[in-house]
């Protein structure tokens, strides 16, 4: 069995309790479920530069509107039907920027290039349920 890196951002905006996460859905493909920016740390490429690379291309949020608030977890994941497993490094970030939804469409060099993604921010305390176990390690924030 194979293990790919990923890392996934927990970006919030707010405080408690009205803490809010950035999410996302495919625009044209809801099947996907609802998502936050995540991606493959590339062949020697440092955790903290694949976090705000994936970020920048799936959100189009710059570093600058960002604070680094700290590493949140770090598991295996075992997706059905793979014989990969997925190393999955969880950050947690705060946002400062103004706008709350809009649309992003991704170029890259991945699989995500030219896919379209909308983002909201959510109520943490009243959030759906996340695609993948995405959020298995929001209650360690």
């Amino acid at each position: 069995m194979k293990t790919k890196r990923k890392v996934l951002a927990y970006i919030t905006k707010g405080q408690e309790p009205n803490l809010e996460l950035l999410v996302f859905e495919h625009k044209d493909h809801p099947e996907a479920g609802l998502q936050v920016p995540a991606g493959t740390i590339e062949e020697d490429e440092m955790l903290i530069d694949a976090l705000y690379r994936e970020i920048a291309e799936e959100t189009g949020i710059s570093r600058n509107a960002l604070s680094f608030i700290g590493k949140v977890h770090k598991y295996n994941y075992y997706p059905n039907g793979k014989d990969t497993a997925y190393e999955r490094n969880f950050f947690h970030l705060n946002y400062a920027g103004e706008q709350l939804n809009w649309e992003h469409h991704v170029v890259s060099d991945g699989l995500d290039n030219g896919l379209t993604f909308k983002f909201r921010f959510e109520p943490i305390d009243t959030l759906p349920q996340l695609a993948g176990e995405q959020g298995q390690a929001l209650e360690l924030m």
